[in-house]
């Protein structure tokens, strides 16, 4: 059995099993479908109307304004971190995947993932710092990055804690309309990373996030 310790540094979602290595083989992740078009997507409609438990839609002003972004591997924009209100692909997991690598309800800093007014997400650290908050448009939450996954580094995807396998697979796959509120800490994100590069996905952040901060061009709160 692997340990706690061990664990944290493989990630809790999107775990690092021996096919993760060369691939996205990676829990969750693996099985989502890429966005094909994000401007044509139902969830723009109106009968994507905000239910109490999955985000709003997506205002067409920020849907709109995001064209010009460079895209990522799922076609989702890439925001400079000047634009705080943004659309983003979320994801779902949940420790109940009992992913290899997982330490069942930690996150990758070490303490209790949280599923209460305050929520866990997961995302690249070099795309979005630990300890970065943010809303979804249409829930009451606060959602705080305190979580990555292999299978999400290099994409703009934010993946969402559920505490059971069912509400995970309720909200499945769906674009976002999220307003960042504070962002996360580039400074303690370098030096967790800093001890994790003997894996390719850790490391692959550290270097990205390291990159972005000797530029100068991240936000600090």
């Amino acid at each position: 059995m692997m340990s706690a310790a061990s664990g944290l540094i493989l990630s809790s979602c999107g775990g690092l099993g021996s096919s993760a290595l060369n691939s996205e083989a990676a829990g969750i992740h693996a099985r989502m479908p890429k966005f094909w078009n994000l401007f044509e997507s139902y969830a723009f409609n109106v009968r994507g109307r905000n239910n109490g438990v999955h985000p709003a839609s997506v205002s067409q002003s920020v849907a709109r304004a995001s064209k010009g972004f460079r895209k990522d591997k799922h076609g989702m924009p890439t925001y400079p971190d000047s634009v705080s209100r943004r659309i983003v692909r979320t994801t779902a997991y949940s420790h109940e995947e009992k992913e290899i690598g997982a330490p069942w309800r930690k996150n990758a800093i070490g303490t209790f993932l949280k599923y209460g007014d305050v929520r866990s997400a997961a995302a690249d650290w070099s795309r979005y710092p630990v300890g970065t908050k943010f809303k979804i448009k249409g829930l009451p939450y606060t959602y705080i990055v305190d979580d990555y996954g292999s299978a999400l580094v290099g994409t703009n995807t934010i993946d969402i804690y559920h505490p059971n396998l069912s509400s995970m697979r309720r909200w499945g796959t769906r674009p976002a309309e999220i307003s960042v509120i504070q962002w996360g800490d580039w400074d303690r994100t370098l030096n967790i990373l800093a001890g994790r590069t003997k894996y390719p996905h850790t490391r692959k952040m550290y270097y990205a996030a390291k990159a972005r901060v000797s530029s100068g061009n991240v936000a600090r709160n």
